[in-house]
């Protein structure tokens, strides 16, 4: 994806700055013949949690209207397979191929309708990646004989073992075969649109969504690439668009005026020579319109086979993304059309107030937050909690898992109860200042408990807010985090160390330790060198605090630094910290290829420094969600980064790391180390409380290492359950 324009660029930080701007945001809105109370939509985002047979289950139900009871305007269910199972890509999305489906259908229909939101259906024919019909062992249709090429390695790259072989459960380990598409069978996916659409009038739903983007059948047909075809199906604009304009014209025909009919169309197709452009995307969205379209959607597709290309399209890693696609598209047509592409309420607002689009789709924000069109309203944008892209949700898309979210304890557990309100309502003192910790704290006080919350750190935000320098979007979740404190009624006691006394002080019932994780190093020479730093001390230059205070020569320069320069706990300008970190020097070894290891080096790769990370094991980054791996690894490498995998620590010198890989000894030449390892659960903190006589719970790394998507999910299970 290209750079943004700084319009674009947006945090939930800087919403907070202009409370009850979003006026285009929040205007009602029209799609063809429905009524939207507003411009935000909710796209389709597969949940996999429907029945075997493809039918709409309780928990299916749940998720939407959640989002419904939030404001959002209109809502797009998943997609949902035509044919199913023939051309489905999983066996729990939603079917449409008989009449059985429309029970299930009305009883969601009628739950967004009552909380007054809009909704479609995603309707689809999936082609080349028919996962159903290749674990069946049948061909899957395409266009061409010949796909285009695929770029080396594909989707073995940056993806574990596990990984791949999760995803081949999908087809029991089969490869796809392919057939082109004879007419007899386009014919007749004509008609099993027609026939869903149907379905999903009687069910009372508002409309459909085509789905012409993203690789699927219909959209390698729109593909120069894909469609090499001379007949009628192929050869020209006009008849590369053929099998989506008949679908077009056979829903209107099969529903009449009164159903909605949105075509989601790829704005772009990356990685592949001859590949669909936006001014390809503007000529079919006005041949759509022409064959009977209200709206058009416009997303974005990879082709180049990898697993990097999927967060160029459909899964966009970059805040507006999509954007200039959609301005593409708006200026070509006369009917609405709905951007999408990491649009949060700031960018989103932007984009309809200069005339980019009319809608906005914010999917994975939605995800983080039901209630965001809610809290925009009540102009409360700081409530609104942001989705930090870590690319958790959409990971388990690849093997058909449900998704989950790592600030939304709620999303994929709706068989969890909501909490309740506390009885007895106690009295809950939450040590450490850490997502884990905010969260525990944050529930608990909003079913009623009296809740202190004491950190040692200056501020809030534990490995979150060190996090933020290399991942701004952790930043934005910490402020949020405070907001959604103060407004609970959480007292927070920053600075101040959770001793034996100060404890005691508060007389509590209930103690949470969410302390964190500790880090070792490791027993190898020069490993206590002034220019070796470790985690924590990088965490103390950052937070103020730390388990062991900065020591030597290049820890006091750096400690310094970020002194002279007030970023000591000031998040807001900790990307400026690379100033203070001169002394680092010029070539850096990072000692540790985990989720740290890796977004640190690639942080200071971008800022002209020479770094070679050692990871003992096959894999680097396997803490990190496999999509956004893909896209990290292949930023640092871009950068400069060298990653060496199953490379073991031997020594440290004063200007080499030595390792070894096998019986292959190497040296690297180094004027700064970053030890990003040794990170372990706290057997120890729990401990400081056991003779209190009262219930200790242990949460977040201190209990189980888990990162921001594992600390969020164990305090909220226990701010839930005392």
């Amino acid at each position: 994806g290209s750079r943004l324009p700084l319009a674009l660029r947006s945090t939930v930080g800087q919403d907070a700055l202009m409370p009850g701007r979003y006026s285009h945001l929040l205007a009602p809105g029209r799609i063809g013949p429905i009524e939207i109370r507003n411009r935000i939509v909710m796209p389709a985002m597969d949940q996999n949690n429907c029945t075997d047979q493809g039918l709409v289950a309780e928990a299916t139900v749940a998720h939407y209207e959640e989002r419904a009871a939030g404001g959002a305007g209109l809502l797009i269910l998943e997609t949902s397979a035509v044919s199913w199972p023939h051309g489905a890509t999983a066996r729990h999305q939603p079917a449409l191929s008989h009449d059985g489906v429309v029970d299930g259908l009305a009883r969601l229909a009628g739950r967004v309708h009552g909380h007054g939101a809009r909704m479609l259906v995603q309707a689809c024919h999936h082609g080349k990646t028919s996962g159903l019909d290749v674990a069946a062992g049948l061909p899957v249709l395409i266009p061409s004989l010949e796909p285009p090429p695929s770029a080396p390695g594909g989707m073995m790259i940056d993806t574990t073992g596990e990984e791949l072989m999760r995803m081949a459960t999908l087809t029991g380990g089969r490869m796809p075969e392919y057939r082109e598409a004879g007419d007899d069978e386009l014919i007749a996916v004509v008609e099993a649109f027609a026939e869903a659409a149907r379905r999903i009038a009687e069910a009372g739903m508002d409309g459909m969504e085509v789905h012409a983007a993203h690789g699927y059948l219909i959209s390698t047909f729109l593909s120069p690439a894909w469609n090499r075809r001379t007949d009628r199906w192929g050869g020209s604009p006009e008849a590369r668009a053929r099998l989506l304009c008949d679908v077009v014209a056979a829903v209107r025909a099969r529903t009449g005026p009164g159903f909605a009919i949105v075509v989601r169309l790829d704005g772009r197709e990356y990685g592949v020579e001859g590949g669909i452009t936006p001014e390809d995307a503007a000529t079919t969205a006005q041949l759509a319109v022409a064959a009977g379209a209200d709206a058009i959607h416009v997303s974005a597709t990879s082709s180049d086979g990898s697993g990097v290309g999927f967060t160029d399209g459909p899964l966009p890693w970059q805040v507006g993304q999509y954007a200039e696609y959609a301005r593409t598209v708006r200026r070509a047509v006369d009917v609405p059309v709905i951007a999408v592409g990491r649009l949060d309420p700031l960018s989103g607002e932007r984009l309809i107030a200069d005339g980019g689009c009319d809608f906005v789709a914010m999917g994975r924000q939605l995800l983080a937050d039901p209630d965001l069109p809610r809290r925009l309203a009540d102009g409360r944008p700081e409530m609104v909690r942001p989705c930090i892209n870590c690319f958790v949700c959409v990971a388990r898309n690849f093997w058909s898992g449900q998704p989950v979210c790592a600030v939304n304890s709620r999303l994929g557990h709706y068989d969890e109860p909501a909490p309740g309100p506390a009885s007895p309502v106690r009295r809950v003192v939450v040590v450490g200042g850490g997502p884990a910790g905010m969260e525990c704290a944050r529930v608990a006080a909003g079913r009623g408990h009296r809740v202190s919350l004491v950190e040692r750190a200056p501020r809030l935000g534990g490995t979150a807010r060190f996090s933020a320098l290399t991942t701004p979007a952790n930043g934005d979740l910490v402020r949020w985090f405070e907001a959604a404190l103060a407004d609970a009624g959480v007292e927070v006691r920053c600075g101040t160390d959770a001793d034996r006394d100060l404890v005691a002080s508060l007389e509590p019932d209930v103690v949470v330790v969410a302390t964190g994780a500790t880090r070792t190093l490791p027993a190898v020479p020069g490993v206590d060198l002034d220019h070796v730093l470790s985690g924590d001390d990088l965490r103390a230059l950052l937070t103020g605090a730390g388990t062991r205070a900065p020591a030597g020569t290049l820890r006091r320069l750096a400690l310094a630094g970020a002194r002279r320069l007030g970023l000591l706990g000031d998040m807001n300008r900790l990307r400026f910290l690379s100033r203070a970190w001169m002394p680092l020097g010029r070539q850096v070894v990072v000692v540790g290829g985990g989720l740290v290891g890796v977004e640190l080096a690639h942080f200071l790769a971008e800022r002209g420094r020479r770094v070679t990370v050692l990871e003992e094991g096959p894999d680097l980054a396997v803490e990190m969600a496999h999509p956004r791996r893909w896209r990290t690894l292949h930023e640092a490498r871009g950068h400069g980064v060298t990653f060496e995998t199953g490379a073991v620590l031997v020594a440290i010198d004063e200007d080499r790391v030595h390792w070894r890989r096998e019986a292959d000894e190497r040296a690297t030449p180094a004027d700064g180390v970053i030890m990003a390892g040794g990170v372990q659960t706290d057997s120890v903190s729990a401990g400081w409380f056991a003779d209190f006589g009262v219930e200790v719970h242990l949460v977040g790394d201190a209990a189980e290492i888990g990162y921001i998507e594992g600390a969020v999910r164990s305090g909220n299970r226990v701010g839930r359950m005392i």
